[in-house]
């Protein structure tokens, strides 16, 4: 009989980018840290990221994001996790888009998913994998996203959702394109609340404590 010690735990990062008009401070105001310190490994860390409106807008957020947080830690032997809240799960998604090397996972709670040029095209064509990249009208950024969905993303993706939430009619056009599995819905409407919920979902569906 082996008596060899278990294999230690993998060393995860968890990035996590805040909703429109909040701070990365407000994550742990809000309890996001106190519950990964619960609920999650103790070799995970969190870190809360802030970005700014304008980076947004001329696109220079998604690769700053990725040199900034995502790089530092794949090079510390990392697993990484990045996501985010509304806008900031939108950076997630487009920092993927473009470059997807090396992530385990995408945790997305509550994301925008672009204008509704891009959301009404995806409506009116029947769902996902029926829309036509070829035919959008939507930004450069939201035309990457979408395609990236559509091609299946090669890492796991948490799909967080409020059933209250008044952009909930645009999530579900992308948790019909995903496993149930990987799509948790919890009472609440867009706000922090939900998110929180929906964030212990995550905690506890993806980064669970290894069992003895």
């Amino acid at each position: 009989m082996s008596t060899g010690a278990a294999a230690p735990e993998p060393r995860r990062a968890v990035i996590m980018l805040p909703p429109a008009y909040a701070q990365a401070c407000e994550f742990r105001q809000q309890g996001f840290g106190a519950a990964l310190a619960r609920r999650a490994p103790r070799r995970t860390e969190a870190f809360f990221a802030d970005f700014a409106f304008a980076e947004v807008a001329e696109g220079s957020v998604f690769g700053r994001v990725r040199r900034q947080y995502v790089l530092p830690a794949m090079e510390r032997g990392m697993q990484v996790w990045l996501g985010g809240i509304s806008l900031g799960a939108y950076v997630a998604l487009g920092c993927a888009a473009r470059n997807c090397g090396g992530l385990a996972g995408l945790c997305l709670l509550a994301p925008y998913l672009g204008s509704h040029i891009i959301t009404g095209e995806v409506a009116r064509a029947g769902g996902l994998s029926q829309w036509r990249e070829a035919d959008s009208r939507a930004t450069d950024d939201e035309r990457r996203i979408w395609s990236f969905l559509q091609g299946g993303p090669p890492m796991r993706l948490f799909l967080g959702l409020g059933r209250e939430d008044r952009f909930l009619s645009r999530h579900r056009l992308l948790a019909a394109a995903l496993p149930a599995a990987d799509v948790r819905m919890v009472p609440g409407g867009h706000d922090w609340p939900a998110w929180h919920l929906l964030w212990e979902n995550f905690l506890d569906d993806c980064l669970a404590r290894t069992q003895p």
